[in-house]
Order: C-alpha cells, then sequence, then structure tokens
C-alpha cells in the first residue's frame, strides 16, 4: 500500500547553504552527562561556517529535541546551522544507532536512512538504519512517499524504539527511506527528520513522537518547548525540552494563544507593525504557523514588500543576476556566438550543476514548500542571463548594449521574491518590527531580524523575510520560522493545544 503526502503549500527551508562544506557532513555522537538540577545533557558541536558554505538552498526550516528542568527531565542541545538550521542527535533501535536528525514541528514523521538504501546518493553521505542489528525492531512494511517543496523521499515503515535523551520511546512507526532522489539530501548536515506537528498531517497514520510519549506516559507535562540559540559564536545551538520548559530560557512570562488549526501548529495573529505603523494587510487578522523547520519569516507579498521597502532589502535573485553579468556575461556572450547549445552554456561555465535542467528548487527545505530559491539563485540568473542575451544577439546588437541590456533586466527583477540582501551598515538605521499575538505585542529588532553570514572574509547581511502567500481561505499566511523563534521561547501545549512565547533568555 502506498501513501503520498505533498507538503508542497509549506516546507522548509534554508538560506543559501554550501556546497564544498556540506560534502563534509560531521555526525555528532550521543554524550551524556549527569547534571546537579537532574537533566541528561546531549551536547553537540556547532559548525562555524563562511561563504563558501553559501551555494544552496532557500528558506530554510526543520528542527527540535526534548528536554525538562525543575521537574527532572531530560535535555537534547541544538546544533545551529547557519543560524537557519538546527539538528540533534537519537538513538534508534537496541542497541541505540545514532542518527542526527531536524526537529521539525512542521511535519509529524520520523524518518532515517535505511541500509537498504542502494540507488540514492545521498544515503551514502548519512547514517544508515540496520534492522537486523536491533533486538526490539518489528517489522511494519507499508511504503510510503512523502513529498516537500523541494525533493521527495520514499520507503517503507518500521517499528522500533527510540531514544531522545534518556527517553525510551517503544515501538515508534518511523520510515526506513530507501529514495532520497533530492540534491538537497545530499548536501544537509542531518540524517533525518523527527516531525513535531499533529498527527492530522502523519503520513501512514504514524503518531508524532511526543503523542507516543504521552500515550506511554513518559512526560510530566504534555508540552515541549524550543530555545534557539542565535549566538553564533556560542557553542550550544539551544535546547528543545520534552516534558516542561527550562526557565534560563526565557524571562517573564509566556503569552499563550490556541492552536486554531491542528496539522501544523497553527494560530490566529494580527497586524504587522513597522516602528508602530500598521502595516494593513493583517490588521484584520491572519493566520500564522510557528515552525522550527523554516530557516526565515515568510508572509504575505503585501507586508513583505512594506518590509523590505522600509529596510532597503533588495531581491537576491537581483543581485546575483548582476554579479552573473559582471562577471560571465562576456564568456555567455562567447559561448552563444561560438553556437553553444544554449541549454549547457551555464552548466559549462559552472554555474548549473544540470544540462538544461533549471534547479531553482532544490533547497533545503522549510515548513513553506517554497524553498527554491538558495544553492541554484546562480544557476537561475545565468539561465536568465542566456535568454536575454541569446534574444539581443539575434538583433545583431554590440556586445556593450547586450551587457547593458542584460544589466538593467536583472535589475528589474521582482522584489521581493525570496530572500533579500540589505546593507550591513545600515542595520542601526533600520526600523523595529512588532507581530500581533493575543492582543500583545512581540518586537523583533534589526539585530533579530537580520541573519549575518560570513562571505569569503566579509559579512553578508540577509532580510529575514520573504514573500510568500497563501490564498484564502487557509491564508493570509505567516510561518514564524527560527528567526522569530530565536527571539522568543516557545512552548508547544499538545495537551491544551496551545502555543506560548516568551522572550528569549
Amino acid at each position: 500500500m502506498e501513501c503520498s503526502w505533498f507538503s508542497g503549500m509549506m516546507r522548509r527551508r534554508q538560506l543559501l547553504l554550501a556546497t564544498a562544506c556540506l560534502w563534509a557532513l560531521s555526525c555528532a555522537s550521543l554524550l551524556r552527562a549527569s547534571t546537579p538540577d537532574g537533566l541528561l545533557r546531549v551536547s553537540l558541536n556547532k559548525n562555524k561556517l563562511d561563504r563558501e558554505a553559501l551555494a544552496a538552498a532557500k528558506v530554510g526550516r526543520q528542527h527540535d529535541s526534548r528536554r525538562l528542568r525543575a521537574a527532572g527531565g531530560d535535555e537534547v542541545p541544538l546544533i545551529d546551522y547557519l543560524n537557519t538550521q538546527y539538528f540533534g542527535v537519537i538513538g534508534i533501535g537496541t542497541p541505540p544507532q545514532n542518527f542526527t536528525v531536524i526537529f521539525d514541528t512542521g511535519s509529524s514523521n520520523l524518518w532515517i536512512p535505511s541500509s537498504k538504501c542502494y540507488f540514492s546518493i545521498a544515503c551514502y553521505f548519512h547514517h544508515k538504519y540496520k534492522s537486523s542489528k536491533s533486538s526490539t525492531y518489528k517489522s511494519d512494511g507499508e511504503t510510503c512517499k512523502i513529498t516537500y517543496g523541494s525533493g521527495s523521499i520514499s520507503g517503507f515503515f518500521s517499528k522500533d524504539n527510540v531514544l531522545v535523551g534518556d527517553l525510551v520511546v517503544k515501538s515508534q512507526k518511523f520510515i526506513e527511506t530507501t529514495r532520497e532522489p533530492s540534491f538537497s539530501f545530499i548536501l544537509g548536515k542531518f540524517d533525518g527528520i523527527l516531525g513535531l506537528g499533529y498527527p492530522e498531517i502523519s503520513v501512514g497514520k504514524a503518531p508524532p513522537i511526543w503523542q507516543s510519549m504521552e500515550e506511554q506516559k513518559l512526560l510530566k507535562d504534555n508540552v515541549f518547548s524550543f530555545w534557539l540559540n542565535r549566538n553564533p559564536d556560542a557553542s550550544s545551538g539551544g535546547e528543545l525540552v520534552f516534558g516542561g520548559v527550562d526557565p534560563k530560557h526565557f524571562k517573564g512570562n509566556h503569552t499563550y494563544v490556541p492552536v486554531s488549526r491542528k496539522g501544523y501548529w497553527q494560530f490566529n495573529m494580527g497586524d504587522l507593525l513597522i516602528d508602530g505603523h500598521s502595516t494593513g494587510f493583517c490588521a484584520k487578522g491572519c493566520a500564522a504557523i510557528a515552525d522550527s523547520g523554516t530557516s526565515l519569516l515568510a508572509g504575505p507579498t503585501a507586508i513583505v514588500a512594506q518590509v523590505n521597502h522600509a529596510i532597503g532589502a533588495e531581491g537576491i535573485i537581483s543581485t546575483e543576476c548582476k554579479e552573473v553579468v559582471s562577471q560571465y556575461g562576456e564568456m555567455i556572450l562567447n559561448l552563444l556566438i561560438a553556437q553553444t547549445d544554449p541549454q549547457k552554456v551555464c552548466s559549462q561555465i559552472g554555474l548549473c550543476m544540470f544540462d538544461g535542467i533549471q534547479s531553482v528548487s532544490e533547497g533545503i527545505e522549510s515548513v513553506v514548500g517554497k524553498e527554491n530559491l538558495g544553492s541554484d539563485v546562480m544557476c537561475t540568473a545565468c539561465q536568465m542571463a542566456v535568454v536575454w542575451i541569446e534574444n539581443q544577439l539575434r538583433e545583431n546588437k554590440t556586445k556593450e548594449i547586450i551587457l547593458q541590456y542584460a544589466n538593467q533586466l536583472c535589475e528589474r527583477l521582482p522584489s521581493p521574491n525570496g530572500e533579500s540582501t540589505v546593507s550591513c551598515h545600515q542595520i542601526s538605521k533600520m526600523p523595529n518590527l512588532s507581530f500581533t499575538i493575543a492582543n500583545k505585542s512581540f518586537t523583533l529588532t534589526p539585530e533579530q531580524y537580520i541573519v549575518k553570514l560570513e562571505q569569503g572574509g566579509q559579512t553578508v547581511c540577509i532580510s529575514g523575510f520573504m514573500a510568500f502567500d497563501i490564498p484564502p481561505p487557509r491564508g493570509p499566511l505567516w510561518i514564524l520560522g527560527d528567526v522569530f523563534m530565536g527571539a522568543y521561547h516557545t512552548v508547544f501545549d499538545f495537551g491544551k493545544d496551545r502555543i506560548g512565547f516568551a522572550e528569549s533568555a
């Protein structure tokens, strides 16, 4: 029996990930240390990235694990990848086989590569589950396919014990993947995904792991909470606590809002304010989703355009397009004059991976299935430039006119459309932005909504906002990803079907 699920509307995401760095995947090991407060800590290493690791992906999204504090729980610290991706280590089987997974509130299934994955390159770069090595393995056999915004996985269901911190979830139903054809999974610094959404969006009716914990009475309280450490120099990427909250990770009290629609962690929010001024579009309310698997903040174009105008953001495609024309314009022109197949020009100069294939959507996903921008921005820009230059060649224009024309078209590419760059020198002059949730304002400072990346020894600044439109009745809708959850400690209360936000400490 085959089950399919398309999260094309929302899926995850990541900002410009890197090709070179990602081939050297570091797999963290499960480390245990007793602490005075009775917590078991699973420590992970954080990778410091630079521009070389920036040539791939898009909105990012994915992450989660567990931890309880004063009540005597466990914690799984998270690694922060490029401030856009958090992951931790779990164990599957007896004895446990360790896997690095993204803890993702935007999906509900647990999947990891199978030892039976023979024909997908991605499986050879990650740990694979060997059922024959586990004494608690139970066969299921139901086949399954999940299609995300930037790739798909397929395989079959199995059951085994899952170790999260020191909690053993018995006979958890999960997917052993046998095919991971997307290039995203080759580049990803994770073996699989551990979904923390509601069972309503689970493929094959597999219970999300928090539901299994609840049924097996492993938790003191039916909640899990996220603290994402946005300090790029910190050794810890953050922690996800199952069964409670860690008071060290937030200030004041949480503001709770009820879940309005189960599946994703969806709730109702109000306006977005720019320096206290309404942007209008959500003044009468919009839906929102808290998603640990989405890197940025995705929302209606009508609002994001106002935000990007206020902060002086420029679409990444426009920026990269002008870079392509400047650095490769003459090369493209000469190849076309030499009668090179236009579909092969960009691959010949090294900007596209496949001849004639536009791979704009090959990024690590985000809950928003719109993660198409990152690694292939240069490829996309090159393909557009080839079309423009080829058209001008047909009209016998001069080289100077052709390249000038292509550069002008770059400037006219729509913005916002995906991630946008901003001037790092102007951050202090940018306005504060505030989301209205439960009639309270949750403010993001420029330092919080601007993502800084290293690029060849220089700092590149990226707007934390991207345009994403969902029509009624499901939309208008915001995806509050890691940029927001980094600023606000987030509690996912599945016992009372509500979400809580408090200022992160």
